[in-house]
């Protein structure tokens, strides 16, 4: 099942323990392959004939010879076992609504196939092997978005990821929409076909929450670093002091995030002849979307870096069940599946990550009021023939507005199933799913703060920016120009946000003043 020149590839080795963020992203929205080690392989087989000892023995175990959830009380007989996973995958492919990105499906596959690479999951090398190529040649399942409760686990989705690994259902593949079936018969695959226990060990789990949740990380840490730049380009454009950016004041409140915000806005108005005009200016304080800025943006940063752990935790833990332990031969119904960890680190997240546009949304205010700013109405000339950016506020503050609703937490509520066996569960997906929106709502909100902090650097023309501030005014006037008259502005917020999102004005950014906490 090897493809010419694979061996010459870079691959990420998945062992269940090691996998971070930045390699997660490699995989999901980089395409790079993985492989497993052979110790990884021997766990799994060690695992597997602990499943096949206890089928031989007679030995009833929930899930490899009994029925799911409340049908945990009905026996199965061997000559059925087949059947009865079969079963399983397909009644629980119940998922509705668009389905998920193509980078989030790869992601599931990663991080399901990091697990079972732990050994504690029953199944064969053969069923996990088929996964790994199925990921490596981008045969990629199309999962619907809705239906996951988390817990048991991202039960739905997964079925739908396991279907497919079973060579039905619809996949992205080189590029398009086709049949499971045919991208397996081009590719010279064969489907899998799953034994005992092999159901649950793919469906049980977190993937989908902790795939959607790793990309936001990913994001969301990116948006940070775009925000910072915002604020430093908001403080030279509106002339405030830097008397605030000093190491001694927020050495006094040592909040991790605060000062490495401080710390990285220092380094992006390095040099800025607006900065050092006021360095003894007689200005007392700035409004709190200026002065405010390590504290806002600290408190964001707080909070990424908490669910950042929380989900490389989850990336490299055991979350199926029942667990195998191959040593001892013990299979332990237990709830490790259960996704209340995961969904109320995504609902802080989301908090976190709509500050930064609550905060973005105020400065862009700021910027457009000319009493407040002291520059010309909606950063035009010849305002009044010209509306200039005031639009764009419009959107930032609708998109505020919808963010604020997306905030309420989905880790807060529950609803009972499976006959009341399954009668709390964690709405990991739902906080994922929302999350992933109010990121892009913020991406949207920080591409049009930029928008206009460029626009009103251009009135401060003829003083030195910062050589943070001037690295990312330089990447933005590269693709879009001064505004000098009306003209369609959907355009130039739809190339910043490309350019937030993408990173490169953060990294241009950082190609000049080093690395930002």
């Amino acid at each position: 099942m090897h493809h010419e020149g694979d061996e010459m590839k870079d691959f990420i080795e998945l062992d269940g323990s090691s996998l971070t963020i930045r390699n997660f992203i490699e995989i999901a929205r980089n395409g790079k392959p993985v492989k497993l080690s052979k110790e990884c392989l021997q766990k799994v087989e060690k695992s597997r004939e602990a499943v096949e000892k206890l089928i031989r023995d007679n030995k009833v175990v929930y899930g490899i010879n009994t029925g799911f959830g409340d049908l945990a009380k009905v026996g199965i007989q061997n000559d059925s076992l087949e059947q009865l996973q079969e079963n399983l995958i397909l009644s629980h492919c119940a998922g509705v609504g668009d389905p998920i990105s193509d980078e989030e499906s790869r992601g599931m596959m990663a991080l399901r196939i990091n697990t079972l690479a732990k050994g504690y999951s029953g199944i064969r090398v053969n069923t996990l092997m088929t996964l790994v190529e199925m990921l490596n040649r981008g045969i990629i399942p199309q999962i619907p978005s809705k239906g996951s409760l988390g817990a048991s686990g991202d039960l739905i989705p997964l079925a739908h990821m396991a279907n497919a690994l079973c060579g039905r259902g619809e996949c992205r593949y080189r590029g398009e929409l086709a049949t499971v079936k045919y991208a397996f018969e081009n590719e010279k695959m064969n489907p899998a076909v799953l034994a005992a226990k092999e159901g649950l060990a793919l469906i049980n789990g977190t993937q989908f929450m902790c795939s959607l949740g790793a990309i936001s990380c990913f994001d969301a840490a990116n948006l940070l670093r775009n925000a910072q730049i915002v604020g430093a380009m908001a403080l030279e454009a509106l002339m405030a002091t830097g008397k605030f950016l000093s190491e001694r004041v927020h050495l006094l409140r040592p909040h991790p995030g605060q000062m490495n915000v401080a710390e990285n806005l220092r380094k992006l108005v390095v040099d800025s002849e607006i900065i050092e005009s006021h360095a003894d200016c007689d200005t007392i304080q700035d409004a709190y979307t200026l002065r405010c800025i390590p504290q806002i943006l600290g408190a964001s940063s707080d909070v990424l870096a908490h669910v950042e752990e929380k989900i490389t935790i989850e990336m490299n833990s055991t979350t199926d069940n029942p667990i195998v332990f191959p040593d001892s031969g013990d299979v332990v119904s237990q709830g490790n599946f259960h996704g209340q960890p995961i969904a109320m680190a995504l609902d802080y997240l989301g908090m976190g990550t709509a500050e930064l546009g609550d905060w973005c949304e105020r400065l862009t205010f700021r910027m457009l009021s000319s009493e407040l700013s002291g520059l010309p109405p909606f950063l035009v000339k010849d305002g009044g023939l010209n509306c200039g950016l005031m639009l764009g506020q419009y959107t930032g503050a609708a998109l505020v507005a919808e963010n604020r609703i997306l905030c309420h937490p989905a880790s807060v509520d529950s609803i009972s199933t499976s006959a009341g066996q399954e009668d709390h569960v964690s709405m990991g997906a739902t906080a994922a799913l929302k999350l992933r929106k109010i990121i892009e709502n913020t991406g949207y909100i920080i591409a049009i703060g930029m928008l206009c902090a460029a626009q009103a650097l251009d009135f401060r023309e003829g003083i030195r920016y910062g050589r943070g501030t001037r690295a990312a005014y330089v990447v933005i006037r590269e693709r879009i120009s001064t505004l000098e008259k009306d003209r369609y502005i959907k355009d130039d917020i739809d190339v910043l946000y490309s350019l937030v999102h993408s990173g490169e004005i953060a990294n241009r950014v950082v190609d000049v003043v080093g690395e930002l906490k």
